[in-house]
């Protein structure tokens, strides 16, 4: 039998939140479906990209991945809160997809944050301890 592969747990949220989002697109009124929804749809799948290369990068090379996940995530938050502001997403599913895009944002957030102590730490040689 074959089973889903296992994804890293903020990929696995970030699905969790394009799914979402894929079953509001439809509802959006056409003024902001094949435009603005549909540049929304765009960008968070190039973050669910970058997200899954960070992933897969050597830990060395993970840190611009990581920025521009969070970069792009930032402008998802942003062009929705566009969209709930025209009115053309409810509270109610402009407030589901905003926790389930701030819990990525924290844990991309906190990816960011070890990549950056580990780069700043000291190197150890074999002699120190």
């Amino acid at each position: 039998m074959c089973y889903p592969p296992e994804l890293l747990p903020v990929l696995q949220k970030l699905k969790q939140a394009y799914l979402v989002w894929f079953e509001y697109y439809p509802t959006i009124p056409k003024v902001h479906r094949y435009t603005l929804a549909s540049r929304i749809d765009i960008i968070l799948i190039e973050a669910i990209e970058m997200t899954s290369t960070a992933g897969f990068t050597p830990q060395a090379d993970k840190l611009p991945y990581v920025r521009t996940a969070i970069r792009k995530l930032d402008t998802v938050k942003i062009l929705l809160l566009v969209l709930w502001e025209t009115k053309s997403l409810d509270n109610k599913k402009y407030i589901a997809l905003s926790e389930k895009l701030s819990e990525v944002g924290r844990m991309l957030g906190g990816w960011h944050g070890n990549l950056i102590a580990k780069q700043n730490s000291p190197n150890r040689t074999s002699g120190e301890k």
